[in-house]
Parts: structure tokens; sequence; C-alpha cells
């Protein structure tokens, strides 16, 4: 943005410096090459005026986040980390400025993709600049990420891993890499099997008319146990398998999916501190590591429907528990010290401090023990009917 007439804008409006928490969520190719072309200018003027040239990016830990209640995700704070040109950081300077151009000039110009491991192997091209080790370019490819305030499948790199399986009354418009062609796919009409969610998703169009929720589950079998017997024509709903952690594709097309139908999300995973505070964590407010690019990944709208330590005792599955390992007490008594997301929910504290009094933790299959289709005959349609979620 330009400053007002008559003024100069102040030295931490610099292009490296880039203020992005207001930034639109879609980046269109132009936008981002010409941010890149931005921090190339800087540099080349600071060259020009003498100046040691440097870049800085945002600090990326827990430590400089906030979890921002009205925007409903982790924020990024003020600390930032500058990489000035300098006897000992020549090679990583060099090594930043071939990203971005390869970035630019072989990706965003030529609207092609790349995988992480692809850049690594294409800098040994690069002479004396080139990368010993694939972690070296993964750590400069997440700086460039925060630099530019643009996440990285919008730079056209590609993840590796699976993007999550999607099924129910919804209709995906992608289209042909090729011709442009637009390709519908209906979610419903795949029979036994379900729709992988493409690692790029920010050109996906959307139809589901009859959908009024989305329900996420982290398990694959019990998605493919909705989905065999299409528990989403009971629940008018759109399932969408997780299988742990969800990636940042599968993060990215929930919260697009969500935004443009105006759908509310609920989450289903295992009653255990991993289930609660990485998982559904990650996928409500993002993670301190990725503070920069939370805001395109976050599902801010989405509640937690359960397996929740009240269900232990609700449904009585106390013999289908499993006792709490030292790594699931740790992880519940950190985020119960540390983390910015339980700390701010009272119901958060009460479910983790109820589950360390147990002392036992549950997995979704545990219903289970009552039939093999309880799950979808009794506790999903009562926990969807009391609409008593945790935030």
């Amino acid at each position: 943005m330009s400053p007002a007439p008559g003024k100069k804008a102040p030295a931490k409006k610099r292009a490296s410096k880039r203020s992005v928490k207001d930034a639109p969520l879609v980046v269109t190719r132009e936008a981002a090459a010409r941010r890149i072309v931005e921090v190339g200018k800087q540099i080349y003027n600071d060259i020009l005026k003498r100046k040691k040239p440097s870049m800085s990016f945002p600090v990326r830990s827990l430590s400089n986040v906030k979890y921002d209640v009205k925007r409903g995700h982790f924020e990024i704070l003020g600390k930032t980390s500058t990489r000035a040109l300098k006897y000992n950081t020549v090679k990583t300077f060099a090594q930043s400025m071939r990203l971005m151009a390869t970035t630019k000039t072989d990706l965003l110009d030529k609207d092609d993709i790349a995988g992480k491991r692809e850049i690594y192997y294409n800098s040994k091209s690069w002479g004396e600049c080139r990368f010993e080790a694939q972690p070296e370019s993964d750590s400069l490819l997440d700086d460039m990420e925060a630099m530019l305030g643009v996440n990285r499948e919008q730079l056209g790199y590609i993840p590796e891993e699976r993007g999550g399986d999607v099924a129910g009354p919804l209709t995906v418009i992608d289209r042909n890499p090729v011709t442009g062609e637009r390709v519908k796919i209906q979610c419903d009409r795949l029979g036994t099997g379900a729709w992988s969610v493409p690692s790029r998703v920010e050109h996906l169009e959307f139809e589901c008319p009859k959908a009024r929720q989305i329900l996420v589950i982290e398990t694959a079998s019990l998605f493919q146990r909705l989905v065999h017997h299409q528990f989403y024509e009971k629940a008018d709903c759109i399932l969408i398998s997780m299988s742990g952690v969800p990636t940042r594709a599968c993060r990215r097309f929930i919260r697009r999916l969500a935004d443009d139908k105006k759908l509310p999300v609920l989450a289903f995973t295992d009653g255990d501190p991993y289930g609660y505070c990485n998982i559904y964590r990650t996928l409500k407010v993002g993670s301190g590591q990725a503070a920069h690019i939370n805001r395109y990944f976050c599902v801010p709208q989405v509640h937690y429907l359960g397996v929740t330590p009240q269900d232990i005792i609700d449904y009585n599955l106390e013999d289908a528990t499993h006792p709490l390992e030292p790594v699931d007490i740790k992880r519940a008594k950190d985020a119960l010290k540390n983390d910015p997301f339980i700390r701010h929910h009272k119901e958060w504290q009460n479910a983790l401090n109820q589950m360390l009094k147990m002392g036992v933790r549950i997995e979704q299959q545990a219903f289970a023990k009552h039939g093999l289709n309880f799950v979808l005959e009794n506790y999903l349609p009562e926990k969807l009917k009391k609409a008593q979620f945790l935030p």
C-alpha cells in the first residue's frame, strides 16, 4: 500500500517485512510473482546504495503466536529473524535468491508444479549454491513462504502426502490441467470408494445443495464404515477422512468448502491427548510452527463432536479404554500449561483434566463393544441431535 501524499513509508514496511494478516486468502500466480519481484528489487536497491542487503522472516514457534479469538486461529506476532548478506551467510543468501527465482520463472510464470524433493535435486544445477541435503531446501522454502505471506501450494509446490478422502452429497468441479476443461466429480456416486483431495485445491468449485454439515473423521477404518453404510444420506453430511493429523491440502479443502457453502464442521477423533491437542487443535487453529500460514489452513468454524472423556461414562465404555501412557500425560499437561487455545477454553481444560483424573484414553472404534454399527446407528445420531459440542 502506498503512503499518504507527502509522507515517507516507514522502514518496517519493506517488502521483506510484509504484513499479511489481512491479505486475501487466495493469491493469484501473478500476485505471488509480484511479491517475489518486490523482494528482489529491494535487495537490488540496497546493493546500489551500498547497504548490506537482508531478508526478514517471521519467527515460527509457539512463543511467537497468540490465539486470536476473533479470527479463530493462532496469529503470528511480531518477532522476526533477519538473514543479512555476510561472509558466513553468502551461500544461504544465494540459495534463497535462487529459490525465489526458480519459483517465479519455472513455476509461477509457467503455471507449473514441483515437489519439494524435485526442488532439492533441481538445485544440483545451481553450482556452488546447491543444497547438500533436502532439509536445507525444505527450511528455505518455509522461510520464503513466511516472508512472502503466500502458502507454498499457491507458489506451485505440491505436498508429498495425500490430501484426505471425501464422500457424500458433494459435487466437486475440477479442471483438466492440460485442456482447462471443467470436470465434475460426484462424491456420492463412487460406489464403495471415495474421492481423494488433490494436492492443490484453490481452483476447485463446489455444489452441495443437500448437505447440512461436514463431518471430518480421524481414522480411515471408521470413515470406510460410514461410507459403506452411506451414513451421509441419513445425516445429510459430507464425510471427510483425515487419516490422522490432517494434511495441508485436507485442511485447506475443508476450509474452502465450509467458507464457500457456509457449512458447519464437526470433528470426530479418538479420545486422547493426541486427538485433542494435535489433530483437532491443528485443524481448528493451526500450529505455532506454521503460524504464518494458519489463516489459510485452519478451520475456525469446526467444533468437536467426540470422543470425549464423558462419553466413556455416558456410553458405558469403561472396559473398552486403555491406560494413559506417559507421553499422553505429558502432552495433556503441556497443553494445559502452554497451549494458548486450551488455556482460552475452560471446556477443553475440563475435558483434559477429566481424562487425566480417569487415567484412560479411548479410540473411536470402542463403540463396537455395543455392536459394529452402534456408532452410526446410535452414537452419532444422538450426538448430532443434542448438538452439544466442545469449542
